[in-house]
């Protein structure tokens, strides 16, 4: 009987599996997913990439990429890098591809797919306005201004024999300008449109040479789409030609190209008023939403840290041989490295192994758990350390297991030594997360640089940022007092 049931029981399941993966041959409509690529950009190279007055990110590559999407099908995402992050990210497959005034230069033809050129450049040299320096030859003996990973800074490091001068490498236009108008640096070196942009906004700059290596930017991709999206992206860029749009777009940010018409189409863009009371307010909300994500950098980077630090404070003063080298190690190489080398080798360098894509956000909690993990790892262990060695063998003398009598004995006064070293660490955490603009992060930091790149008021923002930092890190240190005094009494 129940051989039988088996076999019904069986059958009925065979059946309804048939039924339901049967084909159905009544037509369903075929929706096809659009697909979404990733862009990396600049951040400050205006008038190609840079937030508006309402902190939006606009600029001539930001309207091109999104066009050619909308003419070809496809969506797309822009992520704001920095020229350095954005390539070191395409390399390691972190993004689809850079559209971020990069040069079409022979070098990065040979190391990834370059679209058709979608604006003429062309590099000049600019002094300080009213300065003796009137063309080339004027800077034999001074020194020359260059942003890092550009077109503009190779072609400065080609003549600079030739004319005498020397260079000196700096991450951001806006650092750069500062440096030739503070009197520092006697010139520096750009793309045209941009050194315009920088004079149109009150740089005191002027153009001292004609321009040199006239090429033209395009959009970078891996090699591997240079048979996919590098054919829409092209095909896109044609289809802007011919219908006008590409037109509109250059003219709304550079008008017939001269530095009074770029001028007068990015003053819409521009704050209103520059007194520093005027720039906090129009940027108030963009400056605390910088805070914002570095508070919560700081937090998680913290709990992680305070995590990885205990345990391998802990291991290091185990009484065994291996456990002690485990620690030991782990302190000499994350408390060794760097912090921007370690967050650049987790964000571009470890992806380009795995092939996995890791978040900025991810990398950058990862590269302070690992980093304050250490420093906390070392204190923690000095901190056990510290006890009187007398209060382990008076406990172990006792019958208490070593476990036990760390735990019951050795950590409470420990902890109570190692408590003004956890505050500090946490102040020491905040300052730290500024590093990880590197990686992109729209931290306090990375915000001030992007504020900046619209407004050319280094002095005034960064006043601000200086200022935000010292409120937050006098309120954790009044906090650190207070811990201190209560544990003391």
């Amino acid at each position: 009987m129940k051989k039988k049931w088996f076999w019904v029981l069986l059958g009925a399941l065979v059946t309804a599996v048939a039924i339901w993966t049967a084909p159905n041959n009544q037509q369903q409509p075929v929706v096809a997913a659009t697909k979404t690529y990733t862009f990396g950009t600049d951040v400050t190279y205006p008038p190609f990439e840079f937030a508006n007055k309402h902190n939006v990110y606009v600029g001539i590559d930001i309207d091109l990429i999104r066009a050619i999407a909308k003419e070809e099908g496809f969506k797309v995402k822009v992520k704001e890098l920095g020229f350095n992050t954005a390539v070191q990210s395409l390399e390691a497959g972190q993004i689809d591809g850079v559209i971020a005034g990069m040069n079409i230069t022979p070098e990065r033809k040979a190391k990834f797919a370059m679209s058709d050129a979608y604006y003429p450049s062309g590099i000049v040299f600019s002094g300080k306005s009213g300065s003796s320096i009137k063309n080339l030859q004027d800077l034999r003996g001074k020194r020359v201004a260059i942003k890092t990973g550009t077109a503009a800074a190779d072609y400065a490091n080609s003549v600079k024999n030739k004319y005498g001068f020397t260079t000196v490498t700096f991450d951001d236009s806006d650092n750069m300008y500062q440096d030739v108008t503070t009197g520092n640096s006697a010139a520096c070196v750009d793309d045209k449109p941009v050194i315009q942009y920088a004079m149109a906004t009150g740089v005191k700059l002027h153009i001292i040479s004609k321009p040199a290596q006239t090429g033209g930017y395009g959009i970078a991709l891996p090699k591997s789409q240079q048979h996919k999206l590098l054919v829409k992206i092209n095909r896109g860029l044609k289809k802007l030609r011919a219908n006008g749009k590409y037109d509109q777009i250059i003219s709304k940010y550079v008008g017939n190209g001269s530095t009074k018409s770029q001028a007068k189409k990015n003053k819409v863009s521009q704050d209103t008023d520059n007194s520093f009371i005027g720039l906090l307010k129009s940027n108030w909300g963009t400056l605390m939403g910088g805070l914002g994500k570095t508070i919560e950098l700081t937090f998680v980077g913290i709990v992680g840290a305070t995590i990885i630090g205990i345990i391998i404070g802990l291991v290091g003063v185990i009484p065994n041989r291996w456990a002690q080298g485990i620690a030991t190690v782990f302190i000499y190489i994350f408390r060794g490295l760097p912090l921007m080398v370690l967050a650049l080798f987790i964000y571009t360098g470890i992806p380009s192994l795995i092939g996995t894509k890791i978040p900025a956000f991810v990398a950058g909690v990862i590269t302070l758990t690992l980093n304050e993990g250490a420093y906390t790892a070392a204190f923690v262990k000095g901190g056990m350390q510290a006890v009187d060695i007398g209060q382990m063998e008076a406990a172990r003398s006792l019958g208490l297991p070593w476990g036990k009598a760390m735990r019951r004995v050795i950590m409470p006064q420990g902890i109570r030594i190692m408590i003004p070293s956890f505050i500090n660490q946490f102040i020491i955490t905040l300052k730290d997360t500024s590093i990880l603009s590197v990686l992109g992060l729209l931290e306090l930091t990375q915000t001030g640089k992007i504020i900046i790149a619209r407004n050319m008021e280094g002095f005034k923002i960064w006043t601000m940022v200086a200022l935000i930092y010292l409120i937050i890190i006098t309120v954790l240190t009044w906090i650190s007092n207070w811990v201190q005094k209560r544990y003391q009494a």
